[in-house]
């Protein structure tokens, strides 16, 4: 009876840490995403880091050029993506007039095959024109209040990732050494072990993801180009970049390809040309991309997968979809040399024993 008392107060113990440990993650995200962030980041630096420091070029000098290539490459993807979405705003009056006729037959649709009646939607617009019109009457100043408020905090939390980065990179051996000194003797060689093996994974993903991530965006933008697709430049970018969500990202490019490219034309060929892209763009990443370039280098279990994803959404959003799988592999890698934990690891990995 005693032991069975003290498993269940271990086991709420765990839940309610569990859950202040989420909700401090939760609260915390302004410091802990960037961080996060730059963490992985300066791990993915972290070779050519290497490679420069052997060409005799001094440490602070290489975590410099490693922080600024970094910062330039972010600088010509912001330029890109700004570049499609000024274009894509400048048609939107044009699309959004080619759209009407589609959501009106939709709308038809629905009347004749549910139970929704041309009243209700009626009525919902007119409910939409009075909340958006009480808004805009009462809430102008609070929400340019809010739009300012976010784009000085993006770009707060832009700048200094990049200023974590440098640092991290600057002083690596030093925060490496405390971790070792504070480690006792008999379990320091597994320590060097891990850590070794734990900032290999998720330079090795990531790289391979963003190599990807590039042919995947010019498969896209050929299919959809010839397809007939406007603003396929854009398109293409964002679902390329959505694929690093695993499983979600291609369901939601596929999405945004179908409403952005179809619904605006309204042109069955076009709609033919986007499913047999992507049906294609997936045949290749499954079965060339993903087994030849990424590899098993996050040796997860799909469901694993999953819910790390769904996780990383709920605690930091779209940030935290991509960080937490790295993260978590990160961590896989550390309980598969813990005996106490390596059950739960070879349960995470995908490279459990079959039984």
């Amino acid at each position: 009876m005693k032991q069975w008392n003290n498993q269940f107060f271990y086991l709420i113990a765990l839940i309610v840490g569990a859950y202040f440990f989420i909700m401090g993650l939760v609260k915390a995200q302004a410091f802990f995403a960037p961080f996060a962030t730059a963490i992985i980041l300066s791990l993915v630096m972290l070779p050519l880091a290497n490679r420069l420091e052997r060409s005799s070029v001094k440490r602070i000098i290489s975590s410099l050029i490693c922080t600024i290539s970094l910062l330039l490459i972010s600088w010509a993807f912001i330029a890109l993506i700004s570049f499609q979405v000024k274009s894509f705003i400048e048609d939107w009056p044009k699309l959004k007039e080619t759209m009407a006729p589609k959501v009106e037959q939709f709308k038809n649709y629905l009347v004749q095959q549910t139970p929704l009646q041309e009243n209700d939607f009626a009525e919902m617009q007119l409910n939409q024109k009075d909340e958006s019109g009480n808004k805009e009457n009462n809430n102008i100043e609070e929400k340019v209040s809010n739009v300012l408020g976010q784009v000085f905090s993006f770009f707060g939390n832009y700048l200094l990732t990049f200023i974590y980065i440098f640092f991290l990179l600057n002083y690596r051996h030093h925060f490496k050494n405390f971790i070792l000194q504070i480690t006792s003797a008999e379990n320091r060689k597994s320590v060097k072990k891990i850590i070794n093996e734990s900032i290999q994974v998720a330079p090795r993903y990531l790289v391979g993801r963003g190599i990807m991530i590039v042919i995947l965006a010019g498969l896209y933008a050929l299919g959809l180009g010839i397809s007939g697709v406007g603003n396929f430049i854009l398109i293409s970018v964002l679902a390329a970049l959505l694929s690093i969500i695993p499983y979600f990202g291609n369901i939601i490019g596929f999405a945004i390809a179908i409403v952005l490219g179809y619904v605006a034309t309204g042109d069955t060929t076009t709609l033919i040309g986007i499913g047999l892209t992507f049906a294609i763009a997936q045949f290749v990443e499954s079965y060339i991309l993903e087994p030849y370039i990424v590899g098993d280098k996050v040796a997860l279990h799909p469901f694993f997968v999953i819910l790390a994803v769904i996780i990383g959404n709920l605690i930091w959003g779209v940030i935290g979809m991509i960080l937490f799988i790295p993260i978590l592999a990160i961590l896989v890698v550390v309980m598969t040399h813990i005996p106490a934990l390596r059950p739960l690891g070879e349960l995470i990995g995908s490279k459990s024993k079959k039984s």
